[in-house]
């Protein structure tokens, strides 16, 4: 899982199994950023659609979770916060950016912290191609 910025760089990846669902992975991706400040709001797409997360974020974090509602669930939103929601592919951006690292695409490793070294590497080669430039 990923966090990135408005830019599309990153700020936070987290590696986990496949079986989890993914909200629960939410805070610990945040636990994990690379940078001191936490980001004012997350957008997701209606799998984070959840009063749990919702609640936790804005209780603990003070960060506000856009996601659109999942269906047959009330809005509890208005239209205005969602259109943030079409910048959601800033973070597809990401990830193919984090594609082009054949290590990162196949996991060859074995154990679960090199992989995770291998994730945080191609991060640091993405933000030192950013700012290089």
């Amino acid at each position: 899982m990923a966090i990135c910025d408005r830019h599309g760089l990153p700020v936070a990846v987290h590696v986990a199994s496949a079986s989890p669902y993914e909200p629960h992975l939410v805070l610990a991706t945040l636990e994990a950023r690379f940078l001191e400040d936490l980001p004012t709001r997350l957008i997701g797409d209606r799998g984070y659609d959840s009063d749990v997360l919702d609640g936790h974020l804005m209780d603990e974090y003070g960060i506000e979770m856009i996601a659109a509602n999942r269906r047959g669930r009330t809005p509890m939103q208005d239209g205005r916060p969602l259109r943030r929601a079409r910048r959601r592919w800033k973070i597809e951006r990401l990830f193919a950016w984090l594609h082009n690292c054949r290590r990162v695409v196949t996991r060859w490793e074995r154990h679960v912290e090199n992989y995770l070294g291998m994730v945080q590497l191609a991060c640091a080669r993405i933000l030192l191609r950013a700012f290089m430039r």
